[in-house]
C-alpha cells in the first residue's frame, strides 16, 4: 500500500473570532487564497498535478457555502483541472480533510492532494446553518443534545475536576502559548494576512493574553449554568442519574473563543514527492473515527484513540508528543488521564485556549503545530486528536521521516 506523506503545512494566524478582530474584514475565501497562493509558491507547484482539494468548514453557508474548496482553486488560479470538495466533521473538519486525502493516497488510486480547512466565525457565527441537532427540538430531545459547555460541566462534574483545576490548566495553556509564539515556533508555518494592496493585517495570532493570571481566571463568571437551568441540566440527569448535580465550572477563561483563520497540509505519495522535488516532513501512520452519545458529547477522542493506537500496534507510551484540541478544560483533562499522558508531551505550545478555535481550519492547524514541534525538538512520533459535537472524535497518528 502506498505510504501517505505530508509534504508541507501551513496556516494564517488565527484572528479573534468577532467584529472587532483583525481578520474581521477579510472574506473567508480570502483566508483560503493566501494559504493556497502561499502554497504553491514555495514549492513552485505545478497544479495540473493536484488530484483533489479538499477543505473543511463547519458552518456552510453565505460567504461559507457552495463549496469553498472548487471556487478557492478558481480563485487562486489554479488549474481548471483541480476539483474541489467541502467537508463538515464539525470542529474536526479540517483533521478529516487532510485524513480523507491520506486514505485518497493509500488507496493507490490518487497522487497529491491538498487538504485543510477554513473558517470565518467573525462573519459566519457558529450556529448561522440552523442545523436540527441543535435548534430542532424534537430532534434534540429524542438523541439528548446538550451544547458542547454543558458536555464539558458534566465531565468535570463526572471526573471530579475542580474549578481551579481547570484554570490552572488554562493558565498553562497561556504560558505556553505565549512562549512559542516569542520564541518563533511558528515562523516557518504563519503565512501574514495581507489586503490587496500588501498591507499587513495580521501576522501573529491574535487571541493569546499572556498577562492572564490565577485571579483574573478565578474572577470569570460561569458560563453555562443558564442554560443548564434552562432544561439541559435535566436531559444530563435523564443519561446520567448518577448525577446529582451538574456542576457548571468553565468560564471564557478556560474554553475555547472563536476565531477566524485557514490551514493547508500537502499530502502525497513518494513517487510524485520525488518527480516534483518535494521532501516528505511526516508520514500518516493511522486515522480513525469514533464516537459516543450526544450527551456526554466531547468524550469521542478517547474510542477514537484507543481504535487508532489499536490499528496501529502501537500504545499511548510509543507517542512522543500528543494534541488535544481544547475546545475546554475538562475533556482534555479527562483525555490525559485515560491515556496517562505526561503533561510536558500534551499540547506543550499551549492550544484553542489560548489561541481560540477556527473551527473546520482547527485540526489542520494542530498537525501543522504538531510536525513543527517534532521537528523542533527531533522526536518521532506525534497524535492529534479532536472532540466535536454530536459525540464524535477523530484521531490521527503521524510519524517524522
Amino acid at each position: 500500500m502506498t505510504e501517505a506523506y505530508i509534504y508541507d503545512a501551513i496556516r494564517t494566524p488565527r484572528g479573534k473570532g468577532k467584529k472587532a478582530g483583525a481578520l474581521y474584514e477579510v472574506k473567508p475565501i480570502d483566508l483560503l487564497r493566501v494559504v493556497l497562493d502561499t502554497l504553491q509558491s514555495r514549492h513552485d507547484l505545478p497544479t495540473g498535478k493536484i488530484d483533489d482539494l479538499i477543505i473543511g468548514c463547519v458552518t456552510s453557508v453565505g460567504e461559507q457555502g457552495g463549496n469553498l474548496a472548487r471556487t478557492g482553486a478558481l480563485y487562486a488560479n489554479w488549474h481548471d483541472s483541480v476539483p474541489g470538495m467541502q467537508i463538515n466533521r464539525f470542529c474536526a473538519s479540517g483533521l478529516e480533510a487532510v485524513n480523507l486525502a491520506a486514505m485518497k493516497i493509500r488507496s493507490g488510486w490518487e497522487q497529491l492532494i491538498v487538504a485543510g480547512g477554513v473558517e470565518s466565525m467573525s462573519r459566519t457565527p457558529m450556529g448561522s446553518d440552523l442545523g436540527p441537532l441543535i435548534y430542532d427540538p424534537i430532534v434534540s430531545s429524542k438523541i439528548g443534545y446538550v451544547p458542547q459547555g454543558i458536555g464539558a460541566d458534566l465531565i468535570a462534574t463526572r471526573e471530579g475536576f475542580t474549578r481551579k483545576r481547570l484554570d490552572e490548566f488554562a493558565l498553562a495553556s497561556q504560558e505556553k502559548a505565549h512562549k512559542a509564539i516569542e520564541s518563533g515556533f511558528f515562523d516557518q508555518s504563519i503565512i501574514p494576512v495581507q489586503d490587496f494592496n500588501g498591507m499587513p493585517i495580521l501576522s501573529k495570532d491574535e487571541q493569546v493574553r499572556p498577562n492572564t493570571t490565577m485571579d483574573i481566571l478565578a474572577n470569570l463568571p460561569i458560563s453555562f449554568a443558564e442554560m443548564g437551568k434552562n432544561g439541559y441540566d435535566d436531559v444530563v440527569q435523564m443519561h446520567y442519574p448518577a448525577i446529582e448535580k451538574v456542576h457548571h465550572l468553565h468560564t471564557a477563561g478556560n474554553s475555547a473563543s472563536p476565531a477566524d483563520g485557514a490551514a493547508l497540509v500537502l499530502i502525497g505519495g513518494k513517487e510524485i514527492g520525488k518527480a516534483l522535488g518535494l521532501k516528505p516532513r511526516a508520514k500518516i501512520k493511522m486515522v480513525a473515527n469514533a464516537s459516543v452519545n450526544a450527551t456526554i458529547v466531547l468524550e469521542g477522542t478517547i474510542p477514537a484513540t484507543t481504535k487508532a493506537l489499536k490499528q496501529a500496534k502501537m500504545k499511548a507510551k510509543d507517542i512522543d508528543l500528543w494534541e488535544m484540541n481544547e475546545a475546554f478544560a475538562a475533556p482534555v483533562l479527562k483525555f490525559q488521564r485515560d491515556f496517562n499522558i505526561p503533561m510536558d508531551k500534551l499540547n506543550v505550545n499551549g492550544g484553542s485556549i489560548a489561541y481560540g478555535q477556527p473551527l473546520g481550519a482547527t485540526g489542520a492547524m494542530l498537525l501543522g503545530m504538531l510536525i513543527d514541534e517534532l521537528e523542533r525538538q527531533d522526536l518521532h512520533t506525534g497524535l492529534v486528536s479532536m472532540c466535536m459535537g454530536g459525540g464524535m472524535g477523530v484521531s490521527t497518528i503521524i510519524e517524522r521521516c
